[in-house]
């Protein structure tokens, strides 16, 4: 269906491939925490969620933002001098010495390994200059990635603040941000790491607390674990099979090891990536004005069930021409969106480009110009 509407014009489809219902419940049968969610890492769909926006204190696994803040400060070959205080910080350590030398590196696989809380600090005091530097960094970065429902107060999560809290939520979105960072992607894989150690003749080996990455799931790709009085268990993990990648994350869990299995068995059980638009030109426009001159610079994927059939809605918006548009270079280089609804939700809203020369057009994959050489051939339109 085509048609003019508010100065812009609407083409309407039905994909007969897809939709979707999340497996998730409120109520959250057989999760035995009391925060849960599992979020798709490529495209932030929420699978599951149990109590996910409530704040709750999070123990360790605040430490992956620590990490973030660290790799990306860029001095990860600096050389650290360990302070006396971080030395003296309480729970688990990773047996740091005062004014002893060490990597910065080194310090975010003692932090992320082992939950090193002397880690933590001496990364604070040298990436944010201090303990309240380092807070604010946090906070700061927090809010860019849009954790709303967040507050730091220290850069372990050691239960001495009332104002250091975050939501299953926001751990899955502040993770799925680390994520995309190969140097954090691979010290969170890592299972075992050896660092330096200044005063003896062998070297620290540091072994990944996380179970699910070491030895009870085999699809485990990384994580952060946490554990406090006040906080109980909580847990980050990462998983991937057949290139689906997801993020659980559990608070306050008593059997958060199988928590996390079961969500992911459970995703990987009823959720497939599907490509629902290649990248490149939108051949299906037929407006003389945009005909061919048309595109969207990435593929649209999202994952969704078998169930999900005849329900997902693709709606082409493109603004109405303009007769002052006398020339290519003249029309604005977004000209609309190619927005992918289910039910009445927006899945996938992605700019639609105008080949005004501003914005290169992406090169369509082998398979994609046979399969438009075959409709072209045959006489057929090809949308």
């Amino acid at each position: 269906m085509i048609f003019w509407r508010k100065g812009a014009l609407i083409i309407t489809a039905i994909l007969t491939m897809l939709s979707a219902l999340p497996f998730q419940s409120k109520t959250a049968q057989g999760v035995s925490a009391q925060s849960a969610i599992l979020m798709d890492q490529k495209t932030g769909r929420i699978l599951y969620a149990k109590d996910e926006h409530t704040k709750r204190r999070i123990a360790s696994i605040t430490k992956i933002m620590t990490a973030v803040l660290a790799v990306e400060s860029g001095k990860l070959n600096d050389m650290v001098t360990v302070s006396p205080r971080a030395v003296g910080t309480e729970g688990s350590s990773v047996y740091l010495k005062p004014g002893e030398k060490i990597k910065l590196k080194d310090l975010v696989y003692g932090l992320m390994l082992r939950s090193g809380n002397d880690a933590a600090m001496a990364i604070a005091d040298y990436v944010g200059g201090s303990k309240e530097g380092f807070v604010h960094l946090m906070n700061e970065k927090a809010e860019q990635i849009g954790m709303q429902d967040t507050a730091f107060a220290n850069p372990h999560g050691l239960d001495d603040s009332d104002n250091h809290y975050s939501t299953a939520y926001d751990m899955a979105l502040l993770m799925r941000y680390a994520m995309q960072d190969p140097t954090f992607k691979n010290v969170s894989g890592t299972k075992v790491y050896r660092a330096p150690n200044p005063d003896e003749k062998w070297d620290r080996i540091w072994k990944n607390k996380n179970k699910l990455l070491t030895t009870l799931y085999e699809y485990c790709t990384g994580g952060k674990t946490g554990y406090t009085k006040l906080a109980k268990r909580t847990l980050v993990t990462t998983a991937s099979k057949e290139g689906r990648d997801f993020i659980a994350v559990t608070i306050n869990a008593p059997d958060d090891w199988n928590d996390h299995i079961g969500m992911y068995e459970t995703a990987f059980d009823k959720y497939d990536l599907y490509k629902l638009k290649d990248k490149g030109t939108l051949s299906e426009v037929g407006d003389l004005f945009y005909k061919n001159k048309v595109f969207i610079n990435r593929d649209i994927i999202y994952p969704l069930t078998t169930e999900e059939k005849e329900q997902v809605r693709v709606t082409i918006q493109l603004i109405k021409p303009e007769r002052k548009w006398k020339k290519k270079e003249q029309v604005p280089s977004v000209v609309g969106y190619y927005k992918v609804t289910l039910g009445e939700e927006i899945i996938q809203k992605v700019p639609i480009y105008f080949d005004n020369g501003s914005i290169p057009r992406p090169a369509a994959s082998f398979w994609q110009t046979l399969k438009e050489l075959f409709f072209v051939m045959n006489g057929a339109s090809y949308g």
